[in-house]
């Protein structure tokens, strides 16, 4: 019986493995791999070796965490261990059919949790920092980017604009080429060091496979490298060629904040989620590059006194006897940033870059599936027979 459990529990943590790697894998390369820079077999080659790395470095505080400190790691006998990783499994499921990247770590944290809660073994303080840290990463996430977006991306734009490598590249197409591929091995590392105790951090509460870090990080790494060799070939084909929304400097922009955050967290022993903080870079980036047609003297003015009335004759700040006259609106040059308040409302909308009501519907399910998760965990370990 004891066998066969382990034999299940270690089937469970390399399936967590396998869809982590389907997923990060395009998250982290799908710039690269979109932009020629590298193949999917590349993508996925060095997506398994930065995984693994990751994990074994700043990773292994994570799976110390999520394995003895919200609940002693007496409370990992196997059974239990089998039960936390089916949630987690189960939060990959559910994010799955939504279309919804939800945290596998704050799932994972959600059903140890609930184990501690059950056994009266939880340490609140613990699990109070790791809650502050889920509230302070997405909203430092979401601020670092709107700076970025609002007063530097047209900046970086217009002097690091990069492209596809063609067959006579450039010096700056081949600097470009060489840039996604560091940043997503960069992500790939990050990912490793966050996900890889969503995997195995149960079973090493448990110590199932011995007091080492090695055999935990190994297979997880493994189970990564399946799915990125494998189920990740779509999601790069989805996420490197589905990227108008998402230019590949803003992606590369995404990819290095949010990556710089989960290695920082990772590195105090914090489960924090990357889909989570890439999103609120998404986001805050986005929101930023949306308010540059407004000044914040102008908004804060137009908040006290209502919006201006425009006057006769003109239209968005061109004058109709100008255009009947034959002269055209001063276009600036292509390499002439716009500044604050003079973007074109047409070209930078915040329909185009920014969705409340999208944004919206990922947090609430950012905060239902681990309560939903915790909640299920609560139940089983405190009235079923598993612990």
């Amino acid at each position: 019986m004891v066998s066969l459990l382990l034999v299940a529990g270690v089937a469970v943590a390399a399936f967590v493995g396998f869809n982590i790697g389907g997923s990060s894998t395009g998250v982290a390369f799908g710039p690269a791999v979109g932009s020629g820079s590298v193949s999917k077999t590349g993508a996925a080659a060095l997506m398994t070796g930065f995984a693994v790395l990751g994990g074994a470095n700043s990773g292994t505080n994570v799976i110390e965490t999520m394995g003895g400190r919200i609940v002693p790691s007496d409370q990992f006998t196997l059974a239990a261990s089998v039960a936390v990783l089916f949630f987690v499994g189960l939060a990959l499921l559910v994010s799955n059919l939504f279309g919804v990247p939800a945290s596998t770590s704050m799932t994972a944290v959600g059903a140890i949790a609930g184990l501690g809660v059950a056994t009266g073994s939880i340490d609140w303080e613990v699990m109070g920092r790791i809650v502050t840290w889920w509230l302070v990463a997405p909203i430092t996430a979401f601020w670092l980017c709107a700076v970025i977006g609002r007063y530097l991306f047209p900046h970086l734009e217009a002097r690091f604009t990069l492209e596809s490598p063609g067959e006579e590249t450039t010096l700056r197409e081949r600097f470009g080429a060489v840039l996604v591929v560091v940043i997503g091995c960069y992500m790939a590392y990050a990912a490793g060091a966050s996900n890889v105790a969503n995997a195995v951090g149960p079973l090493y509460g448990g110590r199932v496979l011995g007091d080492a870090f090695l055999p935990y990080v190994g297979l997880a790494g493994v189970a990564i490298g399946v799915g990125a060799f494998t189920i990740a070939r779509r999601t790069l084909d989805t996420v490197g060629n589905d990227l108008t929304d998402l230019p590949i400097l803003a992606a590369l922009i995404v990819e290095v904040v949010s990556a710089s955050i989960i290695t920082g967290l990772s590195e105090i022993g914090i489960p924090a989620s990357l889909a989570v903080s890439a999103t609120m870079c998404i986001v805050g980036l986005g929101w930023g590059r949306a308010t540059r047609t407004t000044k914040l003297a102008d908004a804060a003015a137009e908040a006290v006194a209502g919006p201006p009335e425009a006057s006769e004759g003109e239209a968005g700040g061109v004058t109709v006897d100008a255009i009947a006259d034959g002269d055209e609106p001063e276009t600036p040059e292509p390499d002439e940033v716009a500044k604050i308040g003079e973007e074109d409302p047409d070209e930078v909308t915040a329909a185009d870059l920014f969705d409340p009501a999208a944004t919206g519907r990922v947090v609430m399910l950012w905060i239902l599936t681990p309560s939903i998760s915790a909640l299920a965990s609560y139940l089983v370990f405190r009235y079923l027979p598993v612990v």
